[in-house]
């Protein structure tokens, strides 16, 4: 996974990443909203799961302590990131301040 996350978050669409976990709760109610937005958003921004616990060094490498916690990356760059549950508005508005796929 590694390899492939790097050129993933590094390519020219941006990337939000949903670092989550099975045993986690709010990651659960979370999913469904990440689902919608990827169906919303798809072609334009790159939504990705990363389970931390099968992800260890990815988990560790962006200094991930509490899930879920998203992550939006533009072209390699961490532009946004916020620990809990996201609403679908809150995050496309996020997408929208800090891309310019969605303008």
């Amino acid at each position: 996974m590694k390899g492939d996350f790097n050129k993933i978050v590094n390519g020219n669409i941006p990337v939000l990443v949903d670092f989550h976990a099975e045993w986690c709760g709010p990651c659960k109610a979370q999913s469904p909203i990440i689902k919608e937005l990827a169906q919303e958003v798809g072609g334009k921004v790159r939504v990705i799961k990363i389970d931390i616990d099968k992800n260890q060094a990815i988990a560790q490498r962006y200094n991930v302590r509490g899930v879920p916690t998203l992550v939006l990356f533009n072209e390699g760059q961490i532009v946004w990131r916020q620990s809990g549950v996201q609403s679908k508005s809150q995050l496309l508005s996020v997408i929208k301040q800090y891309t310019t796929v969605m303008s």
